[in-house]
């Protein structure tokens, strides 16, 4: 690594000094794109036939560079009933594919190259061809996602705090970047030296693009010009000085968001307005972990829009929320050990049945069952062994 806010990605070891909790202002999601609302009842006889029966594709994301690192994307199976993982081989010739989204139509897969010449790759899943890179404009691209019409991939470059937009074509390849917006403005928060970008994101109603930047502890939100393929900022909310927003998940309504803030230790509820693209950021709120260095990295929202869990790096653990008042409540329940070390990315399965949890310095995944009524976590058997895990994409 060539930055200290680089070598911050890997290791997150210089973040400690703003640790502390306080109360928060008002701001904004996941991956992907919020799912509708499922029935209620669990034992649903619609939502078990919905539930399919064979083998569903994973793909791990690593560091290839790092000690004990993968040598590319990595390529697994689970069983949706029993979350069991079986590996399966290796896309090579992607450096430090630390992130993954997949197209919307499910045929291309796309990483970022964290590197300080950061890029994005596209791959075929098909034969699993590589498409080609592209440049960011920037360093340690950290987050990317694919926009609901499936013509623009973004990217948030957490090194030089920018965010990218590229064009995919019909095959699922990518053109050179239309846009590239670097967070110039507010200055840095307590303990930053600049901007980082951590996240960007697609509003559930299309109709904006918001960024999560941990150095400025703003969520930026853009209009898409979905002709150009350009940026045009149109609101900001900041987070209470020194939190660090890091990853943002909205709730299956649209109008209510969770953030996960990465230096103090906390999450918030946020508003967002589809109209104006406004999100305000609520009161900083407990992540049931104590007082200890925990580093929050990413919250999720079970399609039925009932739970919330936050993956905690520090206290290797999962938090347990439930959601009220139609997403504008959290309610702290519990927390739950995620077997594992330093738990950098969660996701859920698109039933929203099994949680992954990939586990950077134990190298491994962690599968949960998820009650579908109490939101309760149990585990599927042993965490898989993936080298440096740092990202779980089920399909």
């Amino acid at each position: 690594m060539d930055s200290t806010g680089w070598s911050r990605r890997r290791f997150v070891g210089a973040l400690a000094g703003g640790a502390a909790a306080a109360a928060l202002p008002a701001c904004d999601t996941a991956p992907e794109p919020a799912a509708s609302p499922a029935p209620e009842a669990s034992t649903s006889p619609s939502r078990e036939a919905r539930r399919p029966s064979g083998p569903r594709p994973l793909y791990l994301g690593t560091y290839t560079s790092a000690e004990g690192g993968g040598e590319g994307i990595g390529l697994a199976t689970y069983d949706p009933a029993t979350g069991r993982i079986t590996g399966t081989g290796t896309v090579p010739g992607v450096g430090d594919p630390s992130y993954l989204a997949v197209h919307p139509d499910r045929r291309t897969l796309y990483a970022v190259d964290e590197r300080e010449d950061g890029a994005v790759t596209a791959v075929r899943l098909s034969d699993r061809k590589i498409l080609g890179s592209r440049s960011t404009g920037g360093a340690a691209p950290c987050h990317l996602s694919v926009h609901p019409g499936g013509r623009w991939l973004f990217s948030a470059n957490y090194g030089s705090g920018s965010v990218a937009v590229h064009p995919i074509d019909a095959s699922g390849a990518l053109g050179e970047r239309s846009d590239l917006v670097t967070h110039s403005s507010p200055p840095p928060g307590p303990g930053q030296e600049g901007p980082h970008a951590h996240q960007i994101i697609t509003s559930p109603d299309g109709g904006h693009v918001l960024a999560v930047d941990l150095g400025t502890d703003t969520v930026y939100t853009y209009r898409l010009d979905e002709k150009a393929g350009r940026l045009t900022e149109v609101a900001r909310a900041q987070t209470r000085p020194g939190a660090g927003p890091r990853h943002l998940t909205f709730h299956p309504g649209g109008r209510y968001a969770y953030v996960a803030d990465e230096v103090d230790n906390t999450v918030a509820v946020c508003s967002y307005d589809p109209a104006s693209g406004r999100v305000r950021v609520g009161e900083a709120q407990s992540t049931g972990t104590g007082s200890g260095t925990s580093y929050p990295a990413q919250i999720l929202v079970t399609p039925n829009g009932r739970y919330a869990y936050l993956a905690n790096r520090g206290h290797n653990s999962l938090t347990r929320y439930a959601i009220e008042a139609d997403g504008a409540r959290l309610r702290l329940l519990d927390t739950v050990p995620v077997d594992g070390d330093f738990p950098r990315q969660i996701a859920l399965s698109p039933e929203g049945t099994l949680l992954f949890a990939a586990n950077q310095k134990s190298s491994t995944v962690t599968v949960f069952h998820v009650d579908e009524a109490s939101g309760t976590l149990r585990r599927a058997g042993e965490p898989f062994p993936s080298p440096v895990a740092v990202c779980a994409l089920p399909l």
